[in-house]
């Protein structure tokens, strides 16, 4: 089935060129059809990208998904013209009074900042109180989920010696949690982050469930024990070249950054970079679809509980 997005939406062209079935307001609006309504807080710089990236994780599944973008006001984006975000975003604040069945929260190039400080925490803390009554479950990548983890669990990141950088093995811990279905024994992830969170800290807390973890990385894969919220350390769905962008970028400016590991064949940044993480990426963004957002959506949306 689809992915729903609005007409003009740039990626919706990148997509279709891929042989994924993207479907446009117009058509969808004669279907007789209740589709899956996934919400997605974009904090990242480079809002296109990831919504492509996005867009095409979602993709993988039976279920129609009728996504929205969504951006915080209290922030303004410096890397994505005011245009797209008119045109294609709504402000977090104009949904309140709306119910979503899932929703996305990304990561952001703040995570060296104490929480505290990033201008957009108070309103950030508001979503995720908003969540507990409005959104069956949430999805909480990189710095995204570091953000989750301290609001909700008191759980803090700390400074890394050195960037977590590259495609990282993780070994799936319990083969009875949905989350997992379908996953190999080990299996490879993207990381590009300065900080962590200590894996004994998440341990320590009775709500929270260990999916998946590796020696090198941490853990990359923990939730809440009702579903309600999935937390993911890395980047399951970056695209091939992501790292590389990022890794030239840095280069160029004359940054000091190592190379990401794992990632080029024979370490040759001239080479094209193996593509290690994509099946994986694309069974977690369906089974939390379909295990803990799908199978969970209360018929009516007024009877949700608080989580």
């Amino acid at each position: 089935m689809p992915i729903r997005t609005q007409n003009d939406l740039p990626a919706k062209a990148i997509l279709e060129h891929e042989n994924i079935f993207v479907m446009d307001e117009n058509r969808s609006t004669h279907q007789d059809i209740r589709p899956i309504t996934i919400g997605i807080l974009n904090l990242m710089p480079l809002k296109e990208a990831t919504e492509l990236q996005l867009l095409r994780s979602l993709s993988n599944t039976p279920l129609q998904v009728d996504v929205t973008f969504l951006t915080v006001g209290s922030h303004e984006s410096k890397h994505t013209s005011k245009t797209h975000l008119d045109t294609f975003y709504e402000r977090i604040e104009d949904v309140y009074d709306r119910y979503f069945d899932g929703l996305i929260i990304t990561g952001a190039p703040v995570e060296q900042m104490p929480f505290e400080e990033v201008d957009y925490w108070d309103e950030l803390c508001h979503v995720f109180d908003w969540t507990k009554t409005h959104v069956t479950s949430t999805l909480h990548l990189c710095w995204g989920c570091q953000a989750g983890l301290y609001y909700r669990y008191g759980i803090d990141k700390y400074d890394l010696p050195e960037k977590k950088f590259g495609i990282f093995p993780h070994r799936v811990l319990n083969r009875k949690i949905p989350l997992v279905r379908g996953f190999d024994d080990v299996f490879y992830a993207p990381h590009s982050r300065h900080t962590g969170v200590r894996t004994e800290d998440i341990e320590a807390c009775d709500d929270l469930i260990v999916c998946a973890k590796g020696e090198e990385a941490g853990v990359f894969l923990c939730m809440s024990k009702d579903g309600s919220n999935i937390f993911v350390m890395g980047h399951p769905e970056y695209d091939r070249y992501t790292l590389d962008n990022e890794y030239k970028r840095d280069k160029d400016k004359g940054l000091e950054i190592a190379m990401p590991v794992n990632y080029y064949p024979q370490d040759d940044p001239e080479q094209k970079p193996l593509l290690q993480w994509r099946s994986h990426g694309n069974i977690l963004y369906s089974n939390w679809l379909n295990y803990y957002v799908y199978q969970n959506t209360p018929y009516e949306w007024n009877k949700i509980s608080e989580k």
